[in-house]
């Protein structure tokens, strides 16, 4: 019962932080907004003070500061509740996303479409060929792991396998660079810093129709997870049909991040630092209780990095893969210190 207390205190503060790191992210930028001026865009109406011209207001809060929150909720959560399916399906506190070679596998695409045909893709809208491009190579890495994931019931030799994968997409990915041209380095590099602005309010329907349904659907694997965290062989004694979950996990941890990796570009640490986090907010294993819990912490993290990076706080512009590390790697360090990270 204590268990379920805190969880349900982290829950509703994380959702609390959530919408006002949201209202914090309309508010701020290169235009800033008032709370009236961002509520008279929501809603359409004439604020009675207005600090700024309507329209312009409009303009800002629903073509660019909304769909760059909802991006980031969207992606926190999803890289987030990846990191922990990973963590807990190879019991190993440093599994995250990109472990497997689905983060390599978009990279690759995305090199293709950015390296090769480069030139091309400037005539014909270069954004949504290099997110096609990058979102195929993710998707073949997930098709293959699937497979491979029905043959393999050792965990031990499936993470090598995906280790292998990465480190063979790396190397693509360095031959495309050491023969392509200047500018063409430059795109992908700033591809690979990532950006929460890339989906834009064209995509972000098509975006959430990716992401919500594993993520509504996830939570109802949490008995399999808790098992899983026992052992296959003791989960399989409880009931749990292994070679049919551990399959559909990776498959949804792999969408997950095949779809977040190709519209937004490579964003590290989130999904390998924020299930450590609700672990030692809630001092407990049990995934009813971490699902939930991961994914709003995640959304949080991303919600500020965004707000960081789009702050007027700094004379010059924050990438956000310089941010995801610097808010990752002291929570990761200072969790093992304390000894609350979790397998």
């Amino acid at each position: 019962m204590k268990v379920n207390r805190v969880a349900a205190l982290w829950i509703v503060l994380s959702a609390t932080a959530v919408v006002v790191l949201t209202l914090c992210v309309l508010c701020t930028g290169s235009v800033p907004l008032s709370v009236g001026d961002v509520w008279a865009a929501l809603t359409g109406r004439v604020p009675q003070t207005p600090t700024i011209d309507a329209d312009l207001a409009h303009f800002v809060v629903w073509e660019t500061r909304l769909p760059e929150a909802l991006v980031a909720i969207l992606s926190g959560a999803a890289l987030a509740v990846s990191g922990l399916i990973m963590q807990t399906l190879f019991r190993n506190p440093l599994a995250d996303p990109s472990l497997l070679g689905v983060g390599a596998g978009a990279a690759v695409g995305a090199a293709v479409a950015i390296l090769v045909f480069g030139g091309a893709l400037m005539a014909v809208g270069s954004t949504l060929c290099v997110v096609v491009a990058a979102m195929t190579g993710a998707t073949l890495v997930v098709a293959l792991l699937t497979l491979v994931a029905r043959r393999v019931n050792d965990n031990a030799s499936l993470l090598i396998i995906g280790v292998m994968l990465s480190l063979f997409a790396g190397a693509i990915v360095t031959l495309l660079n050491y023969h392509a041209a200047a500018d063409g380095v430059r795109q992908f590099v700033l591809w690979g810093m990532g950006d929460f602005s890339s989906v834009g309010l064209p995509l972000l329907p098509l975006y959430a129709c990716c992401l919500l349904p594993p993520l509504l659907l996830l939570p109802c694997c949490a008995k399999g997870l808790d098992a899983l965290l026992l052992g296959h062989d003791y989960a399989a004694t409880l009931g749990v049909n292994v070679r049919r979950l551990r399959p559909l996990l990776l498959l949804a941890a792999g969408w997950l991040t095949a779809v977040t990796t190709a519209l937004c570009g490579p964003i590290a640490f989130v999904g390998l630092a924020v299930p450590h986090l609700a672990r030692a907010l809630v001092g407990s294993g049990l995934h009813r209780v971490l699902l939930p819990l991961t994914m709003l912490l995640g959304s949080v993290v991303c919600l500020l990095c965004q707000l960081l990076c789009s702050a007027s706080l700094l004379p010059f512009a924050l990438p956000l893969n310089a941010l995801t590390p610097l808010i990752g790697a002291p929570v990761v360090i200072g969790l093992m210190l304390r000894g609350k990270a979790q397998a």
